[in-house]
């Protein structure tokens, strides 16, 4: 059996200072686009400086990234905030934060390669700086392309013309 939980009435004034205050706090809990533009930046730059200092930190400029807010529907979050910055070359950095119930908050640093096809982009997540170096040295050759078997079509993971469905 399903209980139906009724919300209690309101016990106050709708226009008293208790109305007000609740109102406040309400506006305090909505965090604007610009904000999470702000935060998204504000979070790469510490992540970069903590895991990646000799290398990411000290290439990328804090100005060259690009804050982006959550991407919501019917109050869903699809994507959380996240930031890009260009490498040139056609290599993309994406940074988000992921929050789970198991592993709380973590940062998640995406490589976003062109492959040597030309018809689409291969994600390389990023666990630490001697992976950075390792997908670099791989990448070297093909000056920061990635090389794929064209039967499988693995760039497939990320096309070159994204399509959102929401």
């Amino acid at each position: 059996m399903t209980e139906t939980l009724d919300a209690p009435a309101r016990s106050y004034s709708a226009h008293s200072p208790l109305a007000y205050l609740l109102s406040l706090a309400d506006e305090a809990a909505q965090v604007s686009d610009q904000e999470q533009r702000e935060d998204a930046e504000t979070a790469v730059i510490h992540h970069l400086s903590r895991s990646y200092p000799y290398s990411l930190a000290q290439a990328i400029d804090v100005m060259a990234w690009q804050g982006y807010p959550a991407v919501r529907d019917a109050g869903r979050v699809f994507w959380e905030p996240s930031a890009v910055a260009w490498l040139d070359g056609g290599l993309w950095l994406h940074h988000t934060v992921r929050s789970t119930e198991d592993d709380g908050a973590i940062d998640v640093l995406t490589l976003i390669v062109p492959c040597t096809c030309g018809r689409g982009y291969s994600d390389i997540t990023l666990d630490s700086e001697d992976m950075l170096m390792e997908i670099l040295t791989e990448l070297r050759p093909t000056h920061g392309q990635s090389v794929h078997n064209g039967a499988l079509l693995d760039c497939a993971i990320v096309p070159a013309v994204p399509k959102l469905d929401i």
